[in-house]
């Protein structure tokens, strides 16, 4: 039976914990699971939401407004909406962290649209990806 709360990105898992609809808006949380290596977000900022990330196992890289942050297990950074970041994960074990945003204004709706953009034949159209960014407060930089 497939879990209708993990979303697969590329190589990337979103496994929703709390979604838009379960907070009433208030906040969205879930695991982010991402490989060695693999294909991560583009750097950007969300106009409206404010990020936390918590690492739960590997070491997840985060660069806010420049800065690289190794988070590993047990370490916390929070992203203020409006300051450019990225997460990849640069090290030979997969990392693994829990994600909260608050509004909760990018949930399942916003995951499920970027897995139909990015899961395609050849190479996504970065254009569309870009465009399902903005709808939803993120805005590439």
């Amino acid at each position: 039976m497939r879990d209708r709360n993990l979303i697969q990105i590329g190589a990337m898992e979103i496994r929703l914990l709390i979604d838009e609809d379960q907070s009433a808006g208030s906040l969205v949380m879930f695991e982010f699971i991402v490989p060695p290596q693999a294909r991560v977000p583009a750097a950007h900022y969300h106009r409206d939401v404010d990020e936390v990330i918590h690492g739960l196992s590997g070491t997840m890289t985060t660069t806010l407004d420049g800065r690289k942050h190794e988070i590993a297990p047990g370490q916390t950074l929070f992203i203020p909406r409006g300051y450019v970041h990225t997460h990849e994960n640069l090290h030979g074990e997969t990392a693994k962290a829990l994600i909260t945003m608050t509004p909760g204004l990018i949930g399942r709706r916003y995951f499920e649209e970027m897995a139909l953009a990015i899961n395609v034949q050849g190479k996504p159209d970065i254009e569309h990806v870009k465009a399902i960014m903005r709808l939803y407060g993120l805005v590439p930089a």
